[in-house]
C-alpha cells in the first residue's frame, strides 16, 4: 500500500495561461470612420459662426436650406428657417453665418434680398433668374453687434465700401425724385439720390445723394443743385428752347450740379449740406443775401395775381411774391388787397455802390431810401404779364404824375405806395370813350345820314337812265369822227403821194400842208380830251365842265392848260 502510493506521480504547480488580444483589420475601418467624423464635428464646431434673424414682409424668393446669404458674391452663411411671426405682419428668417463672417453683425448692417428687379432707373438682378434669389450684406460700420436685424425691401443705392462722399441736400419738396434717381454733372452721371427724409421742422425735405469718385471732388463749397427733372421749356426772345437732362430724368427725375465760372472753390468735405433749387437759373443766379419784405396795399383787384409772382424793378427781377391777403377799410369801407413781397436789394449788382450811404440799421436805411424814392415818384404796381393767362407781377417803377404820398419810415413792415395797373387804366380810358360815344346825337346824324343816301341814290339813278346813253351816243359819234379824219389823212397821203418832189418846186404847198397836218393834229387832240373828260366827268354833258378839271393830261405832247386845249 505504501509502495502503490510512492509510485503515483505528484501533481505539479499549475500553469496559467493568458490569453492575448489582437487587432483585427477589419476594426480599421470603422475606427478611421469615427476619427474623421470626430474631426468634422470639432472642425464644424470651430467654424461655426453667429445665428441670426432677420425680419422681412415677406419671403418671396426664400427657401430654408437653399437660400444663400452673400456678401461680395462670396457665400457667408444660408437660410435655416423661414417661420411666421406671431401676428403676420412679417416673417422671421433665421440665418446662420459662418465664422468668418461674424463682422457682418454689426448693429447697423443691412440685409436686403435680391431678386430681378425692374424700375425706372433700370434692371437689377438678372443673374438671380437662373441662380435664384439670396440675402445681400451690406457691412456696418458700429463696433456694437446684433443678432436681429430689419431686411430692406429694396437693395441701397450706395454700399459702405464705395468710393466716393454724401451730401446733403435741402430742397421745399420732394418733386418727382425717388432713392436711385441719378445724380448729373455736364450731363454725365456721377452719383445718385441714397435716401431721403422729412425735415424735423417738416418744411422741407433733406436727401442724401452720394456721388462716385473721382467725380466728388467737382463737388466744391461754392456749388449749386437743381432739380433736372421733366422738361424745362421756356418761350423768350431767343424762340422756344426745351431742355432735359436725360431721357431717364423725364421718367424717374434727376439732380444736376455745376460750378459758377472764374470761382475758385476747394472741394467740399463729406456731408455738406447744400440747397437744392427748382431749375438751373435760379441755382446759377447770383447770391440773393439779405431778404427785404416789403407790404403793399392795392384798392384795385388782383385776379391773376399769385403767390410766387416776380417783382421787378426796371425789368430786373428783385424778388418774389409771398402773400396776399384781404383788409378792410372801416373810412372808405373798402376791402383792399395787401400784398406782402420779398425783395434782395443786392440783385441791383454794382448800382448799390452808388447809391447814397444812409444811418441806422438795415430797415431804416432801407425805409429812408424807399422815401427818397417815393418823393421823385417810385410806385407798386400790378401789371399784366401774359395776355393770354393773365397772370400779373409786381412792377416797381416810377410814375409821372404821381399823386404825392407821405411815407412813415418807423412803420413797420414797410409798406411802399401803389398805384393802379396799367390794364386798369386802359379799362378806364375805354369807359371815357364809350361814354363820349354814347353823348354823341347818333340819331340825327344817322336821320341825316339816310336822307343823303336816298339823294344819292336817285342822282345816280338820273346818271345811269339819261347821262349815260347820251354820253355813249356822243362816244360812237366822236369815234366816227375820228374814223373819218384818218381816211382824209389816207387820202392825204394818197395825193400827196410825190410830196417832195412837189415841196422842192414850190415852197407855199409845203406850208399849207404842214399847216394842214397841225390843224389836224389838233383836231385829233381835241377830240382826244373830250373823250377823255367825258369819260372821267360824264354828268359834265348837264352841269357843265367842272372846276377841277381844267387841266386833262393825255401826254407830254398834248396841252396842259384850258386856253391850249380851247385853241
Amino acid at each position: 500500500m505504501n509502495d502503490t502510493t510512492e509510485t503515483r506521480p505528484q501533481p505539479g504547480k499549475p500553469a496559467i495561461l493568458r490569453r492575448r488580444w489582437g487587432i483585427s483589420l477589419i476594426w480599421i475601418v470603422p475606427l478611421l470612420a469615427a476619427a474623421i467624423g470626430i474631426s468634422m464635428l470639432v472642425h464644424a464646431w470651430l467654424s461655426e459662426g453667429p445665428e441670426i434673424t432677420i425680419f422681412f414682409r415677406t419671403a418671396t424668393g426664400l427657401e430654408a436650406g437653399k437660400t444663400p446669404v452673400k456678401y461680395k458674391d462670396v457665400t457667408v452663411g444660408a437660410v435655416t428657417a423661414i417661420t411666421l411671426s406671431k401676428d403676420g405682419s412679417h416673417v422671421k428668417v433665421k440665418v446662420a453665418l459662418m465664422q468668418s463672417a461674424k463682422s457682418l453683425t454689426s448693429k447697423d448692417s443691412r440685409f436686403w434680398v435680391v431678386r430681378p428687379r425692374i424700375g425706372a432707373s433700370g434692371i437689377s438682378g438678372v443673374d438671380t433668374l437662373l441662380s435664384g434669389a439670396y440675402i445681400g450684406v451690406d457691412k456696418g460700420r458700429a463696433e456694437d453687434t446684433a443678432s436681429e436685424f430689419t431686411g430692406l425691401e429694396m437693395p441701397p443705392p450706395v454700399v459702405g465700401d464705395m468710393p466716393g462722399k454724401s451730401f446733403i441736400l435741402k430742397s421745399e419738396d420732394l418733386g418727382s425724385l425717388d432713392i436711385g434717381s441719378p445724380v448729373y454733372y455736364r450731363r454725365i452721371q456721377v452719383g445718385r439720390v441714397a435716401s431721403y427724409q422729412l425735415g424735423e421742422s417738416g418744411q422741407d425735405i433733406k436727401l442724401q445723394i452720394f456721388i462716385d469718385a473721382p467725380y466728388d471732388r467737382f463737388v466744391t463749397t461754392n456749388t449749386r443743385f437743381w432739380n433736372a427733372s421733366g422738361v424745362d421749356v421756356s418761350l423768350g426772345a431767343d424762340g422756344l428752347k426745351l431742355k432735359t437732362q436725360s431721357v431717364a430724368t423725364i421718367v424717374a427725375g434727376g439732380v444736376a450740379f455745376a460750378s459758377p465760372m472764374g470761382r475758385q472753390a476747394s472741394p467740399a468735405p463729406k456731408d455738406t449740406e447744400f440747397t437744392l433749387t427748382a431749375d438751373q437759373g435760379t441755382a446759377m443766379a447770383p447770391p440773393d443775401g439779405e431778404a427785404q419784405y416789403i407790404q403793399l396795399k392795392f384798392e384795385q383787384s388782383l385776379r391773376g395775381l399769385s403767390v410766387g409772382a416776380p417783382v421787378q424793378f426796371s425789368g430786373v427781377d428783385l424778388g418774389r411774391v409771398v402773400s396776399i391777403n384781404l383788409d378792410y377799410d372801416p373810412e372808405k369801407h373798402r376791402f383792399p388787397t395787401v400784398v406782402g413781397v420779398v425783395v434782395y436789394p443786392q440783385r441791383m449788382g454794382r448800382v448799390l455802390e452808388k447809391l447814397p450811404k444812409l444811418e441806422g440799421d438795415n430797415d431804416r436805411q432801407a425805409a429812408l431810401f424807399m422815401r427818397s424814392m417815393v418823393k421823385q415818384g417810385l410806385r407798386a404796381q400790378a401789371r399784366l404779364g401774359n395776355i393770354l393767362t393773365g397772370q400779373l407781377y409786381i412792377a416797381m417803377d416810377f410814375v409821372r404824375n404821381a399823386p404825392k404820398v407821405e411815407m412813415d419810415v418807423n412803420a413797420r413792415p414797410i409798406t411802399m405806395p401803389t398805384v393802379n395797373g396799367s390794364f386798369d387804366r386802359m379799362q378806364e380810358q375805354i369807359a371815357n370813350i364809350v361814354a363820349k360815344i354814347e353823348k354823341m346825337p347818333l340819331d340825327s346824324i344817322a336821320r341825316n345820314l339816310d336822307t343823303t343816301l336816298v339823294s344819292l341814290d336817285k342822282t345816280l339813278t338820273q346818271v345811269n337812265s339819261q347821262v349815260l346813253p347820251q354820253t355813249a351816243q356822243t362816244l360812237q359819234q366822236t369815234q366816227h369822227t375820228m374814223q373819218e379824219a384818218d381816211e382824209t389823212m389816207q387820202q392825204a397821203r394818197q395825193t400827196f403821194g410825190n410830196v417832195d418832189s412837189l415841196l422842192a418846186e414850190d415852197a407855199p404847198l409845203q406850208q399849207n400842208l404842214g399847216q394842214t397836218l397841225q390843224e389836224v393834229q389838233r383836231t385829233s387832240r381835241s377830240l382826244r380830251v373830250l373823250t377823255d373828260l367825258l369819260g372821267r366827268h360824264p354828268e359834265s354833258l348837264l352841269r357843265g365842265r367842272p372846276e377841277d378839271a381844267s387841266t386833262v393830261t393825255l401826254n407830254p405832247a398834248a396841252p396842259t392848260t384850258k386856253e391850249e386845249s380851247t385853241k
